[in-house]
């Protein structure tokens, strides 16, 4: 819950944690476009300018959509052994 206003915080559709989210593919995908135009040239930086966005923007979707969710689950058998006797 965003204090201010006593609703959740949203930005163009993104919302809480996906905002940061979302600024890290913006970021990541600039640098990876500068890094690839340096290297090999403007097409090649376009094509891994808008790979970036569109997989770090699907990305994003779907772990939003997923909401809670999406948390770490750990598999398995778990054993949990008493610590005081009685």
């Amino acid at each position: 819950m965003f204090k201010g206003l006593q609703k959740p915080l949203e930005f163009m559709g993104f919302q809480g944690r996906y905002i940061t989210w979302a600024a890290c593919a913006i970021g990541g995908a600039i640098l990876g476009f500068i890094i690839a135009y340096c290297i090999l040239g403007f097409v090649v930086g376009l094509v891994v300018l808008a790979v970036s966005l569109c997989s770090g923007a699907a990305l994003i979707f779907f772990k939003q959509k997923k909401g809670l969710h999406t948390k770490k689950e750990e598999h398995g058998v778990f054993i949990y052994a008493c610590s005081h006797r009685m």
